[in-house]
């Protein structure tokens, strides 16, 4: 099979197209997810510092890469003077602290909640909400 030399032409001028656009935009997306990598791994292993991380990374593209591995590094370490000032070393990025107890500790708790509560007086209570009979 031989092509001719205007099907040549025109398949040339399509793929050159293809190339000078989707070649870019991939290069850019693919940048792009790279250097968002530590956020997420910060994110997803509930580092305490994943906003400082998240900030990092994007200077990381300001300046050409040059701070990613570090960015890197800080995702995957653990915080350990963080663990010190505050007990805890992971976090639900909302704020609130993630804090791991035993199953014995996850069992007794409930139980332990219950036996806290104040007992009602004697009475009956109406539909209203109100005592009565006390």
């Amino acid at each position: 099979m031989h092509l001719s030399g205007d099907m040549v032409d025109t398949v040339a001028d399509y793929l050159t197209i293809f190339i000078l656009i989707f070649v870019p935009l991939g290069g850019i997306y693919l940048f792009w997810m790279v250097h968002i990598l530590p956020e997420k791994i910060a994110e997803k292993r509930g580092h305490p510092q994943a906003d400082a991380i998240k900030t990092l990374c994007l200077l990381s593209l300001v300046f050409g890469g040059l701070l990613w591995p570090i960015a890197w590094l800080w995702a995957y370490s653990k915080p350990v003077l963080h663990q010190m000032a505050y007990g805890h070393d992971e976090v639900d990025h909302h704020g609130n602290p993630v804090i791991k107890t035993s199953p014995a500790d996850q069992i007794a708790a409930p139980a332990a909640a219950v036996a806290d509560l104040p007992l009602a007086p004697a009475g009956t209570i109406s539909i209203t909400g109100r005592r009565e009979g006390v």
